[in-house]
């Protein structure tokens, strides 16, 4: 089975860097621009993961990672929260969810593979 993951980020140029490094290590990649966006195209594509940006017009990351929360509780899909925000709250809001990991920017590739193989490990 393929391990589908969501990456959400209002800067195009973050998807592409992304998207094509996740591929490339053999991960099926959807993005959206935007939380609301992203909601859509986690109806469509059930992914595993979502990694997503905080600061984003229309719906933030926050926003969506509580939407997502809410509304898919049933669901085992991890949360990555990549920011260059560093503010305690921040910190203390995304530990308060089991399911969210936080990643400060810049983002190291060997820390986000890090913590995606130490989810799909967890999730066989």
């Amino acid at each position: 089975m393929t391990q589908r993951i969501l990456i959400v980020d209002d800067e195009p140029h973050v998807i592409h860097v992304l998207k094509t490094f996740l591929e490339r290590k053999g991960f099926s990649v959807f993005s959206a621009h935007n939380g609301q966006q992203a909601l859509d195209v986690y109806k469509k594509s059930q992914p595993h993961v979502v990694i997503t940006d905080i600061q984003m017009p229309i719906m933030s990351g926050q926003a969506l990672c509580e939407q997502l929360l809410h509304d898919y509780t049933h669901d085992t899909a991890k949360l990555i929260v990549v920011t260059s925000r560093t503010d305690i709250a921040l910190r203390s809001w995304a530990k308060s969810y089991p399911m969210i990991d936080f990643i400060e920017k810049p983002l190291s590739m060997r820390r986000l593979v890090s913590k995606l193989d130490e989810f799909f490990v967890l999730a066989v």
